[in-house]
């Protein structure tokens, strides 16, 4: 016997499956008997058996339980007797108990359909199968409205049909009265959508009088729903389902996490709003709350999916509304102050796990869009801007950036302009600016805001110093690193009066002053300010607290940055193990430890290694934070310079070009993220041989700099920096001499005499001299410079060890060979204790060693150290490593020298 119950939300259209299946069995002559039973009743149910007991059966009607225990026993096969086929139709099951001895009998000559909005296992059994009649696909939508429409000779464009549907939730019975209510109202589809999108419209008024239904339907939407709901709140937990559905109501209908629905703010609206009955109320238990979840998924009224992580809760937009519109004016605005509690409630301050954030983030906006108003009221509520923190620090800069925007307006529009939360509002605008790239809009920001918040908070209250703080962030990464460093340093001593050594924001500026300071050239004061910090951030905030580790991570890069990039690796190890163990291996922080780790391999020598942990970290970006997240770019412009670095530079141009067209796509060609990627773009391919296509590419960068960063600005001087340098390599030696003497006049300007880039600059016009044949005045800049990189960077900078080299060089070009062996021995050492054995600069000094020691008249020396070396460079670097092969090339040429039959093992 085939027997079916279908079962689905009111208003899916069960009724009609059954109907037309119902008149094709009939019109086909597959059925001999048809029976149709609205079956909303146990009573119902019976009425229509001994209807068909008396017309079939000739029962007497004044027996109704005779007759229909008659009937059921004439459905029963009996033997010898002429088969008759026959179809059963119990329409709109409201409880299955009502069933309880009413199932027809299986018979191999009958049928049993079902419909309800019940989907209970009391159900199915007995050979009956649950079959879930969902929602018109998108497609299906279309066609039928389109159809309903052109049956009155009405036409509308598809695209409004389509959103029209989606508006909807593709509900069958939503779309048929929609259509009448269009049609019936001389109306287009876009007419009722602007209709359907007021909040302040009840649904009721966007549907057919009752006696203008279309297709036979009794009642309207919200009836519909209406019996559903009451019928729930008599299941147990009983009096919980309706007040549950409410708050459902407010959030996402794709998915509430069930988690929320039993937190505290929840569980109390529940307790107070269950069922009238026991005074006063007992509080509602989470396994309570759960029961009411069931209960209305029992009712098609939600999907309750326990096993679903996020989206355990799924109801219909147009359930939501009609739900809402029940509710007073006082409730709905009381409930939507629940919901933003919940969702508060729910948001950790750390967010570890970006499912539930986007969860959270998704449920927010359905509140807002719902109940906006209400979260203003009295004052706005603090979802609103944690909705733009989530933003904000999953990446999603633009949008956190758009979100301020529009909150700073809102406030300012509800409740004036010198409102405090207008005021934070707009401080918040001014960060989300800033990360989306456009720092000096930032600090324009901030500093128009600091007036008011002095005017209306006054100078010294919280909210004013976190604004001059964020001022001084802004101005230096706008390029104004030691502006920067000036305004913390004005900024320390009025937190430290206001709120004390140990509060959190004097420490985070301390932080930044300790940051700051390295930005504007100070590497080796910026570690030492973070080894002075760190305690006393251990000793407020613990270990393991998330700006203890941000001070941590700090400290390691400007200790890496001062010269002691081994240091600054192991110091990114330890921090790493102890975020995986407080964080997770998934946080956006402890990803970029993983980031930070990975640079300084590369910098402490180990470039393949860097390379290679950068490709072990960008599946798990791209996993956690997406592949368009600026984290993400950042991790692969990082790998694209340490594949350059381990020495495939035009692979490594071929990734920048990758990098950039994303770049472009998502950030737009001026952000600063996109223009570093052009720099180095370039850079790689002046790298990879093409120095004066290099030099064009920075020429087209430095007039896009000037035009979004200004003259002054620190990546600006950076690609003059680059334009001169392959200039040179392309043989203007005269014209990058005086490119980089133009660039030095403003670098000192800006940047003081004593900023690591003036080395980089004087360096490089050092080695512009002697390649311009002027060697005596390349060896007294390079003295002048390498006093000065002793007295500010330290002897064991790495820029101080790569101008002792040049010096060297220099003195052995002049006949001093003795002096300059002694010198890259003297050297060697000190790179030895200091970067290691392995270090690529400590690979480039036994270079030059060796061949010194060849020049000198020592060929088999020179052979021996160079067989050395290579194996070293072999185990370090790679077979394949550009430095490694220009070893094995000079090895067979020393061979060759010393007369050795191996010289052709140079070409294997």
């Amino acid at each position: 016997m085939l027997s079916q119950v279908l079962t689905g939300t009111g208003g899916v259209g069960k009724t009609q499956l059954a109907a037309d299946y119902a008149r094709t069995a009939w019109d086909s002559g597959e059925v001999d008997i048809l029976v149709w039973i609205s079956a909303s009743s146990r009573a119902a149910i019976t009425a229509g058996y001994a209807q068909a007991g008396v017309e079939i059966l000739a029962a007497d009607p004044r027996d109704p339980e005779q007759a229909a225990r008659a009937f059921l026993a004439w459905l029963e096969p009996k033997t010898g007797q002429k088969p008759c086929r026959w179809l059963v139709v119990l329409d709109d099951v409201s409880d299955p108990a009502d069933m309880r001895d009413w199932w027809p009998p299986t018979s191999p000559q009958g049928r049993v359909l079902v419909t309800t909005r019940r989907r209970e296992a009391a159900l199915t059994g007995a050979e009956r199968r649950l079959v879930t009649v969902g929602l018109f696909t998108p497609q299906e939508a279309a066609a039928y409205f389109t159809a309903v429409l052109a049956a009155h000779d009405r036409h509308e464009p598809i695209n409004q049909i389509n959103d029209l549907a989606s508006d909807l939730g593709y509900l069958p019975l939503a779309l048929a009265q929609a259509a009448a209510y269009i049609i019936d109202d001389a109306i287009t589809c876009a007419d009722y959508r602007q209709r359907l999108a007021d909040r302040f419209r009840k649904l009721a008024d966007l549907l057919p009088e009752p006696s203008g239904l279309p297709d036979n339907q009794a009642t309207t939407m919200a009836a519909t729903w209406s019996l559903s709901i009451e019928r729930a709140d008599q299941l147990r937990p009983a009096g919980l389902a309706r007040p549950m559905l409410q708050l459902t109501a407010m959030l996402d209908p794709n998915g509430i996490p069930s988690g929320f629905l039993a937190s505290a703010p929840a569980l109390n609206h529940l307790t107070l709003h269950r069922m009238p009955g026991e005074q006063p109320p007992a509080p509602v238990t989470a396994e309570e709350a759960a029961g009411a979840l069931q209960a209305l998924h029992r009712l098609n009224l939600i999907d309750h999916i326990p096993d679903a992580p996020y989206a355990t809760v799924r109801v219909h937009q147009l359930i939501q509304r009609a739900t809402r519109d029940a509710l007073t004016a006082d409730q709905h605005d009381q409930l939507a102050v629940t919901a933003a509690d919940i969702l508060t409630a729910a948001w950790p301050a750390i967010e570890r796990d970006t499912a539930l954030a986007q969860a959270l983030r998704a449920n927010a906006a359905a509140l807002v869009r719902t109940a906006e108003d209400a979260l203003y009221r009295p004052a706005p509520h603090a979802v609103l801007f944690r909705i733009g923190t989530s933003l904000g620090e999953s990446g999603q800069t633009n949008a956190a950036c758009d979100h301020y925007a529009y909150l700073a307006t809102s406030i300012d529009h509800r409740l004036g302009p010198d409102h405090p939360d207008s005021l934070m509002a707009r401080q918040a605008f001014a960060r989300e600016r800033g990360k989306a790239g456009d720092a000096a809009g930032a600090a324009a920001a901030l500093a128009e805001l600091l007036p008011d918040c002095v005017r209306v908070l006054g100078s010294d209250h919280p909210h004013t110093l976190a604004t001059r703080h964020h001022l001084a962030t802004w101005l230096g990464e706008a390029g104004d690193a030691a502006g920067a460093v000036v305004a913390f340093e004005e900024l320390l001593p009025d937190r430290l009066r206001v709120l004390g050594r140990d509060h959190p924001d004097t420490l985070a500026t301390r932080d930044a002053l300790a940051d700051f300071r390295g930005v504007a050239g100070d590497a080796a004061g910026a570690a030492a300010a973070y080894e002075e910090l760190l305690p006393d951030r251990i000793r407020v905030m613990g270990p393991d607290h998330p700006d203890t580790f941000i001070s941590r991570n700090n400290h390691a890069f400007w200790q890496g940055e001062a010269g002691d990039a081994a240091g600054a690796v192991v110091a990114f190890e330890e921090l790493l193990a102890d975020r995986l163990r407080v964080l997770g291996p998934d946080h956006p922080d402890t990803l970029a430890t993983r980031h930070a780790l990975a640079d300084f391999r590369g910098v402490a020598g180990d470039a393949a290694g860097a390379a290679a942990a950068y490709e072990e970290l960008l599946p798990d970006r791209i996993r956690v934070m997406g592949p368009d997240h600026p984290d993400t770019f950042l991790s692969r412009s990082n790998h694209a310079w340490w594949v350059g670095g381990a020495g495939d530079a035009a692979g490594a141009a071929a990734a920048y070009e990758e990098l950039l067209t994303d770049q472009i796509r998502v950030m737009g060609p001026e952000h600063p993220s996109t223009l570093m990627t052009r720099n180095s773009l370039a850079n790689w391919r002046g790298k990879a041989g093409d120095a004066a296509g290099a030099a064009a590419a920075f020429e087209e960068l430095l007039a896009d700099r000037l035009h979004v960063q200004g003259p002054d600005h620190p990546d600006t001087l950076l690609a003059r920096h680059h334009l001169a340098t392959f200039r040179g390599k392309a043989g203007d030696v005269a014209g990058a001499l005086a490119a980089f003497e133009e660039l030095l006049t403003d670098q000192v300007r800006v940047h003081g005499p004593d900023h690591p880039h003036i080395f980089i600059t004087r360096a490089e016009l050092a080695r512009l001299q002697k390649k311009a044949g002027d060697a005596a005045g390349a060896v007294a800049a390079f003295e002048e410079l390498l006093a000065d990189q002793i007295r500010v960077q330290g002897a064991d900078y790495r820029g101080t060890f790569i101008t002792r080299v040049e010096l060297a060089r220099l003195q052995g070009e002049a006949g001093d060979a003795a002096g300059a062996v002694a010198a890259f021995e003297e050297l060697l050492a000190d790179q030895i204790r200091v970067q290691g054995a392995d270090y690529r600069g400590t690979f480039i000094t036994r270079v030059e060693l060796a061949r010194l020691q060849g020049e000198a008249g020592d060929a088999a020396g020179a052979v021996a150290a160079f067989e050395e070396l290579l194996a070293d460079q072999i185990r370090a670097l790679g077979p394949d490593h550009p430095e490694t092969l220009l070893t094995r090339n000079d090895l067979a040429l020393w061979r060759g020298r010393a007369g050795g039959a191996a010289a052709g093992l140079a070409t294997d």
